[in-house]
């Protein structure tokens, strides 16, 4: 499995200022063969990226590649923490988004996050999701996400 660290660090990516939680909370909890990924969001290095409303500040394909981004800081902190050779699937995303009134593409958006999961980890990246549309994220992000992934 160690193809999937190898895969991630060709896309483009880098792993070197990992976002990090915003209260007192940890970025992945361990609970026997789980592991829950706390919200990520699109921060690179530090910089807050993709700010604002999906179908105002924001149209979809930048909301796509924030999904995208969330879901790399995703991986890289499941490779952070117990590495990703230990990840036998992702296995549910709860991804939030902030709408401006009358938009209406969150699963194009959302695809983003799961088309990079199945991306870097093939049938191991499937999962199941939910989809919530939120009135405000913190620091006026477009989009984040959390994750449930089982563990060898």
């Amino acid at each position: 499995m160690q193809h999937r660290s190898l895969k991630i660090k060709t896309l483009g990516y880098q792993a070197d200022h990992l976002p990090q939680p915003g209260g007192n909370y940890v970025s992945v909890r361990l609970s026997a063969s789980l592991a829950y990924v706390a919200i990520q969001f699109p921060i690179v290095a530090g910089k807050f990226m993709y700010q604002g409303k999906l179908g105002a500040e924001l149209n979809t394909d930048e909301g796509y590649a924030a999904a995208r981004l969330c879901a790399m800081n995703a991986l890289y902190q499941l490779e952070k923490y117990v590495g990703l050779d230990q990840l036998i699937s992702i296995n549910h995303m709860d991804f939030f988004y902030q709408p401006a009134h009358a938009w209406d593409d969150a699963p194009i958006v959302a695809n983003g996050a799961s088309d990079l999961f199945v991306e870097v980890l093939q049938e191991a990246g499937l999962h199941s999701r939910a989809i919530l549309g939120v009135a405000q994220l913190p620091r006026n992000f477009a989009v984040g996400l959390t994750v449930v992934a089982t563990l060898s």
